[in-house]
């Protein structure tokens, strides 16, 4: 099985060529196989957002290479790291950010319009198909403001499977709920990891969680450790 991540010499810095220069991510080695179900974990300020963010493609790093789905990014000019990114990567976050004036079912075939330019009946049957794998079947046609906070995350969940990502990158995805539905949402990204084999890389501060993950990656002032 190879590799849907590889990082080679990672750096990044803000503030260049400014007098005040801060480099937040050290020369980062890291491979993450496909299929892998992994935690990134450390304090807070350690930089895991920023290595999350690098490795979606929503930052670049200021050296290093970046191998994604077998793609060098390191360099790639911006309309082909969208392309890259929105046919690869999914993205879930600690606030699901789903759009308030369109239904359960319209967030989810968001990612299809965007990607083919017009909502087609492929689009919004694939997102009915996703809304019954998180068991919104009943939600579909409701507001996000109608769901609860769990829910709203599942949402959030099937609206980054809609291009069938090979990488699914969460962002502390249960750092805004409750136990039992952080439990439920965690459940959720492991049957998805086993059945559809995405890779799955999800920042958490919480060790139980952590301690389910088929592998734990520490990041501690910008290093691996």
């Amino acid at each position: 099985m190879g590799n849907i991540v590889e990082l080679t010499q990672i750096r990044k810095s803000y503030g260049e060529g400014t007098p005040v220069v801060t480099e937040v991510l050290h020369g980062i080695n890291l491979a993450i196989s496909e299929g892998e179900f992994a935690a990134l974990t450390g304090p807070s300020g350690s930089g895991k957002s920023t290595l999350l963010n690098i490795i979606g493609l929503l930052e670049q790093a200021s050296s290093g290479q970046l191998h994604i789905n077998g793609q060098d990014a390191s360099g790639m000019i911006e309309a082909k790291l969208t392309a890259l990114r929105g046919r690869t990567i999914g993205f879930i976050f600690q606030f699901h950010h789903l759009l308030p004036g369109f239904s359960a079912l319209e967030n989810v075939m968001m990612p299809s319009i965007i990607d083919s330019g017009w909502p087609t009946t492929q689009a919004q049957d694939d997102a009915m198909r996703l809304l019954t794998q998180v068991g919104l079947k009943d939600a579909a046609h409701k507001r996000p403001s109608q769901l609860s906070g769990g829910m709203q995350q599942r949402v959030a969940i099937a609206r980054a499977l809609a291009l069938s990502p090979r990488l699914i990158l969460a962002d502390e995805p249960t750092g805004n709920l409750d136990t039992h539905s952080a439990n439920d949402i965690f459940e959720l990204l492991e049957n998805i990891n086993r059945e559809q084999q995405s890779a799955c890389l999800i920042v958490t501060h919480d060790p139980a969680l952590a301690a389910r993950c088929q592998r734990r990656i520490q990041i501690v002032d910008g290093q691996l450790i």
